[in-house]
């Protein structure tokens, strides 16, 4: 009876990763690169220079210096327990993205161990492009609302079921691997991983910053229906519509909402400068935009 419902959950989890690949091919896409070129980055520069790595990727890395074992292992054991504990707090879709980016580079990790990598002879150099490589990795990977594992699955159950900060959380553990790492690796190699490790910080915060910043502009102008139709209709976004009394004037004032990208919000300031040049806009960036058009609900 165990080894029937353990096959039909397989197979239930299986059919709902097809799919979910189905119907989000894109983020399908997005995860497979994101997690391919983080593999590279671990190959080409982290053990190659014996760097030391955070989360469970770190252990795998230390696991790998210390006793030769493989890090794709380690990295597939340890996340699959994870999830495993984790499965009744987070969400179906989290799980299965989860999972498909663990197995991923898990495998790739191991089939890239059969090929030859060139050593850098720059170990801050090394640092350097290992951090921005897997920082672009991992922006791509979040920006659909997936995650490469490790400390992400516990982080994300602890906040859900006790508020526990994810960055609170994972500054103690890394902490701990980073101290271990001192010892099996050394002074030197443990300082060049620190540098790749605050480059990979920086370019995952901006890469997923980047992916998501947007426009909203706040417009007070004397021909509100003109405006609206060019935002709708040439722009193809929409637009609310407010009544607003000037403070002064106690004159009526319509007043328009709207999020753009960045290129549409220069193309609105161009028909405001020409169709009317006593209009007002206020535009402030945004840092988030779910909704229709932008960033999907599904992705959280």
């Amino acid at each position: 009876m165990k080894l029937q419902s353990v096959r039909s959950a397989v197979r239930q989890t299986a059919a709902n990763f097809f799919r979910e690949v189905k119907g989000e091919w894109k983020a399908f896409l997005a995860v497979t690169a994101g997690v391919t070129i983080q593999a590279m980055a671990v190959v080409l520069f982290v053990l190659p220079n014996r760097f030391p790595d955070l989360g469970v990727s770190g252990i795998a890395v230390l696991s790998n210096y210390v006793f030769g074992i493989s890090p794709a292992w380690v990295i597939l054991i340890s996340n699959a327990l994870l999830m495993a504990w984790a499965w009744k707090e987070l969400s179906p879709r989290f799980v299965l993205w989860t999972a498909w980016a663990v197995v991923l580079f898990s495998l790739l990790l191991k089939a890239f161990e059969f090929v030859p990598v060139p050593l850098i002879g720059d170990k801050f150099m090394a640092a350097m492009v290992s951090g921005v490589i897997r920082g672009l990795g991992a922006g791509i990977v979040f920006r659909v609302g997936g995650s490469t594992g490790g400390l992400d699955i516990p982080g994300m159950a602890l906040r859900k079921r006790y508020g526990i900060e994810m960055g609170q959380f994972s500054i103690y553990i890394n902490l701990g691997i980073l101290v271990l790492s001192f010892f099996v690796i050394g002074l030197e190699a443990a300082i060049y991983g620190a540098v790749g490790l605050y480059v990979f910080g920086i370019v995952l915060d901006n890469t997923t910053r980047a992916f998501d910043r947007r426009k909203q502009a706040l417009i007070i102008t004397n021909i509100p229906d003109e405006v609206s139709a060019y935002i709708n209709l040439t722009l193809r976004r929409g637009v609310t519509r407010l009544d607003g009394i000037g403070g002064y004037s106690k004159q009526p004032r319509p007043v328009l909402i709207t999020l753009l990208e960045p290129r549409q919000a220069i193309s609105l300031k161009r028909f405001l400068a020409e169709n009317d040049p006593n209009a007002f806009m206020s535009m402030t960036d945004a840092a988030e935009v779910l909704g229709k058009g932008f960033k999907s609900w599904k992705s959280l």
